[in-house]
């Protein structure tokens, strides 16, 4: 009984190092999720609501992995991209609506990545930031066309690594309000703190992160046998990795900083109890790298749902979809062309692709209830997911009327049709499950 206890413990020992070594899909979209966008939020919420919006922060964190989860669910069960079932089960119509819903949030968001990815660039030179735009555009060109999805997943794990270690650095060295933090676990959303918020949750829990996974899971291979490594992936990197960077800046902006409106430098001040007088270069550099990360894994995302609807291989053994790489690559480069203090930028960019995100939880959910997925889901699974979708919903709803009051513009109104189209959306494909399921009654 005792060699067979220790030969069991063995084979787990070995399993988890075996996962260790073979993980990494879901680190790409950890990467994107712990990018500068989520960075600006979380030091504006904390520098600017100090610890109230706690349980954001928290719930981002688990939310994100929920989310992740079905979308893992849906891409190893069916061993397909999301665009080939949604066509297949929806119909075109719907499928081209998801690559929109996608192409415009991942859009708006590389020009604004890529601005800070210039600016931060800039400022570590002194070379102007639209010199550095055009170049980083040529080499995330070069370097997605020739060496592919492998080299973006090996930067994505090395570089989300340093970020997370910065700040759960200056974490044991700040003084964190023990009882404040806790009291922030109560869930309010102070006045004008939704734009924030939607933000946060917005970088955990966003349609790019749910629509690429099952793309980066058939670019390692994996099938439905490798089911329990990638739920671990999923763990290891939503769960644990970007929870930890999400809940270390927070809680050390809201300890250090006293304003939501920050400039680069003063948001530097959050790393100043670790780094001293180099605060403003290890935030400059742990900026620039979580950008750079961001920047390739959210270049990829709309080429691998444009691919899939035209039929495309999705590789870069096919020129096809190495041109839409490179294509997505260079297009980047108006962002560093943007006038503007990036930050706040950067939040609503966040804010924006939360309103595309409750549809993009809808289409997962009704495509795991559907006979395309062998396993449906779980009762539990479901009423989880469905708490996703209000939750993420009732968030973009607070950001869009926050938009709305503030008075119709360009920004707003485009907002608001965005908000409106994808909202008859998501009910649409609810009123599609509830007349399948009649008929099927």
């Amino acid at each position: 009984m005792q060699t067979s206890t220790r030969d069991s413990g063995a084979a787990s020992v070995g399993r988890v190092r075996s996962y260790l070594s073979n993980m990494g899909p879901s680190w790409v979209a950890g990467a994107i999720a712990a990018g500068p966008a989520t960075m600006g939020s979380l030091i504006t919420g904390g520098g600017a609501f100090d610890y109230a919006l706690f349980w954001v922060v928290v719930l981002s964190a688990v939310a994100g992995a929920f989310a992740q989860y079905l979308a893992m669910r849906l891409g190893v069960l069916t061993e397909r991209g999301i665009v080939g079932v949604v066509a297949d089960r929806l119909g075109d119509t719907w499928a081209w609506l998801l690559v929109l819903d996608v192409v415009v949030a991942a859009g708006v968001a590389q020009l604004l990545i890529m601005k800070t990815v210039a600016s931060v660039s800039a400022t570590v030179t002194g070379v102007d930031s639209r010199v550095w735009g055009v170049v980083w555009a040529v080499v995330l060109a070069a370097g997605l066309a020739t060496r592919g999805y492998r080299f973006l997943e090996t930067v994505a794990k090395l570089l989300v690594s340093v970020v997370v270690v910065a700040f759960v650095a200056s974490l044991f060295v700040v003084p964190i309000d023990a009882s404040a933090a806790v009291g922030g676990l109560v869930p309010s959303l102070p006045s004008g703190s939704a734009l924030v918020a939607a933000g946060i949750l917005g970088g955990a829990v966003h349609i790019t992160l749910i629509t690429m996974h099952s793309y980066t899971m058939r670019a390692r291979g994996w099938t439905a046998d490798d089911y329990d490594l990638a739920t671990f992936d999923v763990v290891a990197s939503m769960l644990v990795a970007f929870g930890i960077y999400s809940v270390a800046i927070y809680l050390v902006t809201a300890s250090v900083l006293t304003s939501g409106d920050l400039s680069t430098v003063e948001a530097a001040q959050a790393l100043g109890p670790f780094a001293g007088r180099f605060a403003e270069w290890l935030f400059l550099f742990g900026l620039l790298g979580a950008a750079v990360s961001t920047l390739g894994g959210n270049t990829i995302v709309p080429p691998f749902l444009l691919a899939d609807k035209l039929g495309w291989g999705t590789t870069v053994e096919d020129d096809r979809y190495r041109g839409l790489l490179v294509a997505a690559a260079l297009l980047s480069a108006p962002g560093a062309f943007i006038g503007g203090p990036v930050l706040s930028q950067l939040a609503l960019v966040l804010a924006i692709g939360t309103v595309g995100t409750p549809f993009a939880i809808a289409v997962v959910l009704y495509l795991l209830n559907s006979p395309a997925v062998p396993e449906s889901n779980s009762a539990v699974a479901n009423l989880a997911g469905l708490a996703l979708l209000v939750v993420s919903g009732a968030l973009a709803a607070n950001f869009v009327r926050e938009q709305v009051a503030a008075g119709l513009g360009p920004l707003s109104g485009a907002i608001l049709v965005f908000a409106v189209v994808l909202g008859l959306a998501t009910v649409g494909v609810f009123g599609k499950y509830v007349r399948r399921e009649g008929a099927f009654a």
